[in-house]
């Protein structure tokens, strides 16, 4: 019992405390500095960095790999790195050079000043197409005592004056997710009666302004209900619009018929031959049930294996360990994933148990700064150091492991210290950091000076060679 209690008021301290951090991250981002100032800063950054390359071949020196670990007998008490040259052509990376080694002549070559490459980010499960980030400060209307249906009536009310801007800041919250170093994502976009295709649209128009920067998937998503608001049509149309997954929310406590919303969901898909990812908040036993008749339908479905998401999934904290087991077995077994947010408060996830029984866990922002939540500060680092913080994580091998959640599972090291990232071949994505290791990190979330997609700079600077 004790052990309990103490595990519950830690996490009680981690949500205030992960709110604080958040909160002062995000006034950080977006509070204080004019834009006049935040030009001047940028320029006078500017005289002692290069902020464009447009090589196709070129160097990067001083760069910062880690390449095993240091043990005192069985226990990792370190991790050992040292300073390579990247060679870097055609967005992949060519070959990685040692101190001391013979580099190719002729190249032009830059400076990264010895700090940590870590792999690109990746932003699993955010909204790009509905956000106050970019405007005028804006709190969320109060929680306490509302719904979800609350919460759709009053985004109805929203969304027309969210959609005038929606494509510009949609563009802010790429910069935003390429300034922490995450240049993959897949965001949910809102398919509803309000907004009909327009959030879609813009969003689009948003990301084909970068699309040699930027990768994202899109989940075309009822946010008003499948059934409830009636768009399974408008969802068809999407599926015509380039969008990979198809979306669904709560069937039971929004559209009120568990397996008629879960059937139509999947139908979709089915006839469209696209992937799903559906936003399950119920923690009731309508939600155990709502998860278990999803595992029964892609054990049906051979065409849906290996394409199902279930996003936040909170109902899996009720099961026992036994349950918890049993259907994490299942999940992997059929290839389904999830998407959490690392949630911190009453709710702990069972996110190393899953992994443990071969389930792919992804992580995401979902909402920045909007009228769901403030706190999202759009770092996928971030959420790896929430993970460490709330499963123990705090020695130097599991907070290089918790880098994982990140990431996509892309790791330095693997788990006996031997290089696995990066490699000659491998694409040119990456991000710079003043850190001595994956570890410290995750520990203490630095931030970032410069993010590669594909060989191209697409934030921040390194320095003149």
């Amino acid at each position: 019992m004790l052990e309990h209690a103490v595990s519950q008021s830690r996490r009680a301290f981690l949500s205030r405390t992960g709110q604080l951090t958040t909160a002062a991250t995000i006034a950080g981002l977006t509070g204080g500095m004019s834009r006049e100032a935040a030009a001047q800063t940028t320029d006078c950054a500017r005289e002692n960095t290069v902020t464009a390359l447009t090589d196709s071949h070129y160097l990067l020196a001083d760069v910062r790999l880690e390449e095993g670990f240091e043990r005192d007998g069985d226990v990792v008490v370190a991790t050992r790195t040292a300073l390579y040259t990247l060679e870097i052509k055609d967005g992949k990376i060519a070959a990685l050079h040692a101190a001391g080694a013979a580099l190719p002549a002729g190249l032009p070559a830059y400076q990264a000043n010895g700090q940590l490459a870590l792999p690109i980010m990746r932003d699993m499960h955010i909204h790009l197409d509905k956000t106050f980030y970019g405007g005028p400060w804006q709190a969320p209307r109060p929680r306490q005592g509302k719904t979800i249906m609350d919460m759709i009536a009053l985004e109805e009310k929203l969304l027309p004056q969210l959609l005038p801007t929606s494509e510009q800041r949609a563009e802010g919250l790429i910069a935003l997710l390429q300034s922490h170093g995450s240049t993959i994502a897949r965001s949910h976009c809102n398919i509803d009666p309000v907004s009909g295709l327009k959030s879609l649209e813009h969003l689009k128009l948003a990301l084909e302004k970068h699309k040699a920067d930027f990768v994202c998937e899109i989940v075309a998503f009822p946010q008003h209900g499948l059934l409830h608001s009636k768009v399974d049509g408008l969802m068809r149309e999407a599926m015509q619009m380039g969008v990979e997954y198809v979306g669904g929310l709560d069937p039971t406590n929004v559209d009120s018929a568990m397996e008629k919303s879960l059937d139509a969901m999947f139908q979709i898909a089915l006839d469209t031959n696209k992937g799903v990812d559906i936003h399950l908040h119920e923690t009731s036993p309508a939600g155990v049930a709502a998860i278990n008749y999803m595992i029964d339908t892609v054990e049906k479905n051979q065409a849906l294996r290996g394409k199902v998401t279930i996003s936040h999934a909170f109902a899996l904290t009720t099961l026992t360990p036994e349950k918890l087991e049993e259907t994490a077995a299942r999940l992997a077994a059929n290839g389904m994933t999830i998407a959490s947010t690392v949630p911190i408060g009453s709710l702990m996830m069972p996110l190393p148990q899953l992994i443990k029984a071969g389930v792919f866990v992804m992580t995401g922002t979902d909402s920045v700064i909007d009228h769901w939540s403030p706190f999202g500060s759009g770092d996928m680092l971030e959420k790896a150091y929430l993970y460490a913080q709330l499963y123990r994580g705090s020695d130097e091998f599991h907070l290089s492991r918790s880098l994982a959640i990140s990431t996509g599972g892309v790791l330095p090291l693997d788990n006996d210290g031997n290089r696995a990232w990066p490699k000659a071949g491998d694409e040119a994505g990456f991000t710079l950091t003043g850190a001595s290791c994956s570890a410290e990190a995750v520990a203490r979330v630095p931030a970032r000076s410069a993010t590669f997609h594909k060989g191209s700079l697409v934030f921040g600077g390194v320095g003149k060679a």
